[in-house]
């Protein structure tokens, strides 16, 4: 039976009070394109597409879909893209203008989607936003999909618009960093945090002196996010679910390599490092310390944990290194399952998973979100449940 207060409200739909001048997230929204596949017909379907004759690569994909995790995944790529632009499954073609006349507007597009859910979340008029923080690792362009963007939402002309490019998966996190440091710099002020990206540029046929593309493929997903940031929520109006309460970034010394990507004609190519997962294992327990220590927390599993699920290997280190009990990361682990890495944007996916989970009694005041990309780059940021 649920605890009731002295109002008559269940126990566990109470909110916390939040911090004065301290940034919260106010809505949350996601998007996707229209193409669901689930990952037991990917392997038949890509070989198809890309006309790969090799037994073998067939055989190591089945194996990799298999070890992802990944039940399924939205991808902007389908046989009607391929029917226009059969080049971009042709080996050797140079076809990064196709692809951005693909992934640009997609990636707006579902941009837009998601902040529409987001928007009508929050409840506010758009012309109430005030700043808008546009990620993005997937198009290439000038102006950048962030005006395109504010064009299409209706937002005031003289909207403060930030871009921020190719940051890959810790991208989002990266944008809740920024959208912290302004709202908390500009009383009054609400900024639209979105994310977008697809797998278009990346696309390409199987070939065994690539064997990340196997990996990307069996991994990767397409689609898009939003947050609305503020400090200050107005009562009535405004419903905050989460406070930001300390972020930080950290690169690790020469590590630039391991996670390598190059922009060429043939669209982008990746080179993922077999020592990622351990050297996020090695050096993780010491940075969560560090955000914990601004709220003078110790214990690990007294926690919430809302961690970009890059792949099942990092989540298992990470598991494992910091002694978490079963269940901490059951978040990340749905979010991969249901959408792949989706890069920048599943970040957001996660929390808005931890955002049902909280509401459950007994939910955990503190937490971490923790994101990890090319550099290598941590970005954690500690967060109270409100």
């Amino acid at each position: 039976m649920s605890k009731i207060d002295n109002n008559n409200a269940p126990w566990h739909r109470l909110k916390r009070a939040s911090t004065p001048r301290q940034a919260t997230v106010l809505a949350i929204g996601k998007a996707f394109p229209r193409q669901l596949i689930p990952q037991e017909y990917l392997v038949e379907g890509y070989i198809r597409d890309t006309k790969c004759q090799d037994v073998s690569i067939k055989e190591k994909l089945e194996r990799l879909c298999k070890t992802t995790t990944v039940k399924t995944r939205y991808t902007v790529m389908c046989k009607e893209i391929l029917d226009q632009y059969p080049e971009l499954a042709t080996e050797g073609s140079s076809t990064i203008r196709q692809r951005l006349e693909i992934a640009n507007p997609a990636v707006v597009e579902m941009a837009f989607e998601a902040s529409l859910a987001c928007i009508k979340e929050w409840g506010r008029p758009a012309t109430d936003i005030t700043h808008i923080i546009y990620v993005s690792s997937s198009e290439i362009r000038l102006p950048g999909g962030d005006l395109y963007l504010a064009s299409e939402l209706g937002l005031r002309n003289d909207v403060s618009r930030v871009m921020l490019y190719f940051l890959g998966c810790y991208g989002g996190a990266t944008g809740l960093r920024v959208a912290k440091d302004i709202a908390e710099n500009n009383p009054g002020s609400r900024i639209l945090l979105t994310t977008s990206e697809t797998t278009i540029l990346g696309f390409r046929p199987p070939n065994k002196a690539r064997p990340y593309d196997l990996v990307g493929a069996a991994l990767f997903g397409d689609g898009a996010a939003a947050v609305i940031i503020g400090t200050d929520p107005v009562t009535g109006k405004e419903s905050p679910f989460m406070e930001l309460s300390y972020a930080v970034q950290q690169f690790l010394p020469g590590t630039q390599s391991v996670i390598d990507g190059c922009l060429t004609e043939e669209g982008i190519n990746f080179k993922l490092g077999r020592d990622l997962p351990q050297k996020i294992e090695d050096n993780i327990e010491e940075f969560c310390r560090k955000l914990m220590s601004k709220a003078s927390l110790t214990d690990f599993n007294e926690m919430f944990w809302a961690v970009h699920p890059g792949g099942p290997a990092i989540l298992n280190r990470l598991e494992s290194t910091l002694k978490l009990n079963k269940g901490k990361l059951e978040c990340s682990r749905k979010a991969l399952k249901d959408f792949g890495n989706v890069s920048s944007n599943t970040i957001f996916y996660v929390m808005e998973y931890m955002r049902e989970e909280l509401k459950r009694e007994g939910g955990e005041e503190w937490g971490l979100a923790l994101a990890f990309g090319p550099g290598i780059t941590f970005e954690g940021i500690l967060l109270r449940s409100l």
